[in-house]
């Protein structure tokens, strides 16, 4: 099969991600001698700055990793918790029934500085600041921009002069929206991180990277977060201005976890994701449904293949929707979700034609409530396929990025870093960078897994995937695109296992996604029976699905996907390949 670019072998080490500059300095990391965890945290915060669109250091970065010293895999959890002052409560006496996915009420305590901290303080070997150097110099000689984050400041370009003047100084140099192609400069975020370097002061490497810890989350910039946010009245998506709820005690009393993945075995692998304060079990509980299939005989671009995986994605998504939260704050019946007897239950439920109904299943001693509303607040916001939209208040969903790398020992490293984009709230002006919005995923309605609570984590969208074979390490996966990121993610897998795809072949074949659950996202709609499939698809395949009721439509020929993975094989070759939609993501290595 015609791919658009190889996918690359070697032996010494490979980075894939969703932009090339993250992808050569992870691999320039490698080439001096640091290992995956050390390239993937300089990645990162390089990341910051080439695709400010699509995260930022405000944001979260949920990782799953693997320690060749060990031979064990760990999940780091990057994704922050809500305010204290954040209750319902809250949100009723202001009179707001859903977060707003813009401005300041939607924030949480900043997941992703700590979790690449903790990677690099943990399983590291480089020092803070040799690993900020890639990102510092960036931010303060200038990124060559991409069409689409230039495309995304415009977006919202009077949004920031009418509402928000401090995202203004930073996204709209001279008062003008950025060229693609032109070097845009961040002297605020450079300066923060050459202090962030200047305060991690200690007797060895690991006391200097916690004392950077402390400055962002004991010291300054906490307080600057404090002070913006108590002192601004913002506009933000519900149309109204509000002050934020997060403070500099939030900070403090968080730090990123270090947890088990949750597992499950499928045809001689075993996938790996994080818990369900994330979406990530949905893909387990999705192969749990496909076991009782024969997907191998299957076309991989046939229609019978996307009907039987949507309609089985649309039984594992109710059941986020019914059953999902964090597992610190209430129980999440995760064995009984991906145990056999009821996977075969909810499989009768899988005919010819597609179900528009939203169906959670039943588990004793558990409310299975969804919201059968969702589709009535789908003209909140602007429709599109695809990757999504940004309204005129910066309201977007799925905007992410993601990183994986093998170095020459066998280590592995699955991230999937967002939040935090230009466009989620206004610019801090002493750090020259926004905070998250990811409290939009909370529900303000008492008694569910995913209501709002202090100190409480959202069931975020963020999914970063890992594959065993045979029991041993093999491939780190995953894709940018909020609810779609456990569709296409499987997708990509099932064609690698039952259709023995390349990684390049597999990233590049036509995908598809549906919107028929809730979105996670402001305004939480759904168009239930939605399918959408890539342009380059038939229309004969078009025509099936749409004969077996899905409400059936095609999107641009190179619209379905962002993914990037890298694999090592029993050999000792590492293979890695990249998404060539939108013209930004690439793999390297040697």
């Amino acid at each position: 099969m015609f791919t658009t670019r190889p996918e690359i072998a070697g032996t010494f080490g490979v980075v894939a991600s969703t932009h090339w500059l993250a992808s050569q300095v992870g691999m320039a990391v490698l080439e001096r001698g640091g290992n995956a965890f050390d390239a993937a945290t300089a990645a990162a915060f390089t990341l910051h700055v080439a695709e400010p669109h699509l995260n930022g250091p405000g944001g979260d970065a949920p990782i799953i990793l693997h320690d060749a010293k060990t031979g064990t895999q760990k999940v780091i959890c990057g994704q922050g918790p809500s305010p204290q002052a954040a209750t319902l409560r809250k949100f009723k006496d202001i009179g707001i029934d859903l977060i707003p996915g813009t401005g300041l009420l939607a924030a949480v305590v900043p997941g992703a500085f700590d979790a690449w901290c903790r990677l690099l303080r943990d399983w590291g070997t480089w020092e803070l600041a040799d690993v900020m150097e890639y990102a510092i110099g960036y931010a303060k000689n200038g990124v060559h921009l991409v069409a689409r984050a230039c495309a995304t400041i415009n977006g919202v370009k009077p949004l920031f002069e009418q509402a928000w003047p401090t995202s203004a100084e930073v996204f709209l140099p001279g008062g003008k929206v950025p060229v693609p192609g032109a070097l845009f400069r961040r002297p605020a975020l450079a300066a923060l991180y050459e202090r962030v370097c200047k305060e991690a002061v200690g007797d060895n490497r690991e006391s200097r990277i916690e004392a950077a810890r402390d400055f962002w989350y004991k010291g300054f910039v906490a307080e600057s977060v404090e002070k913006f946010f108590a002192t601004q009245d913002i506009l933000d998506a519900s149309g109204r201005k509000n002050r934020g709820l997060l403070n500099a005690d939030d900070f403090a009393r968080w730090s990123a976890g270090v947890e088990d993945p949750l597992t499950y075995d499928y045809q001689g692998h075993t996938i790996l994701k994080c818990g369900p304060w994330s979406q990530g079990p949905v893909l387990l509980q999705t192969l749990a449904l496909l076991k009782g299939f024969d997907i191998g005989a299957m076309d991989p671009m046939g229609a019978a293949f996307v009907h039987t995986v949507i309609e089985a994605q649309k039984l594992a998504y109710a059941d986020r929707e019914a059953f999902y939260g964090d597992p610190d704050f209430v129980e999440v019946p995760m064995q009984q979700l991906l145990s056999d007897a009821y996977n075969d239950e909810r499989r009768k439920l899988i005919g010819r034609e597609a179900s528009l109904d939203l169906r959670p299943g039943d588990i004793p001693g558990f409310s299975n409530w969804v919201d059968h509303n969702a589709a009535e607040r789908a003209s909140l916001i602007a429709a599109g396929t695809g990757e999504p939209t940004v309204s005129q208040l910066g309201v977007s969903s799925g905007d992410t990025c993601h990183v994986d790398v093998i170095d020459k020992h066998g280590n592995m490293v699955s991230a999937t870093p967002s939040a935090g984009w230009l466009q989620s709230s206004p610019a801090i002006p002493e750090l020259g960078f926004p905070m998250g919005s990811r409290g939009q995923m909370f529900w303000l309605k008492e008694g569910l897994p995913n209501s709002l609570a202090p100190g409480k984590r959202p069931r975020t969208t963020l999914s970063p995937s890992f594959a065993l074979r045979d029991g041993k390490p093999w491939m780190a996966f995953g894709t940018p695109g909020g609810e779609q990121q456990d569709q296409w993610s499987l997708t990509f897998l099932l064609r690698m296992i039952h259709h023995k795809m390349g990684i390049q072949e597999a990233i590049d074949a036509p995908s598809f996604h549906s919107e028929h659950w809730p979105s996670s996202f402001w305004p939480r709609s759904a168009k239930p029976g939605k399918l959408v499939l890539e342009g380059r698809y038939p229309n004969s395949i078009l025509y099936e699905l749409k004969a077996r009721d899905h409400k059936a439509e095609k999107g641009e020929d190179w619209s379905e996907g962002r993914l990037s993975g890298a694999r090592i094989e029993p050999d000792g070759q590492m293979y890695a390949g990249a998404n060539p939609r939108g013209m930004q993501g690439y793999a390297v290595g040697r």
